[in-house]
């Protein structure tokens, strides 16, 4: 049986995503699990949340992806 987090990622994969940059607290365990498990994701983990988005942002400038 899946979960919300699992059906999260096979959204997103399914959506062309492919890298997600990260900085989880204690509530997204459940996410971080289901990217952990998804081969098809790439996951970056940042530990401050500006590197987060900066890095995403930088991510899709860059490979022109959203």
């Amino acid at each position: 049986m899946s979960n919300g987090a699992q059906a999260l990622m096979k959204t997103l994969v399914d959506a062309g995503i492919e890298v997600c940059f990260t900085n989880p607290g204690t509530s997204e365990m459940h996410f971080v699990a289901a990217l952990d498990d998804e081969p098809k994701m790439r996951a970056v983990l940042a530990l401050f949340e500006g590197v987060a988005t900066g890095a995403a942002d930088g991510y899709a400038r860059m490979a022109d992806k959203p």
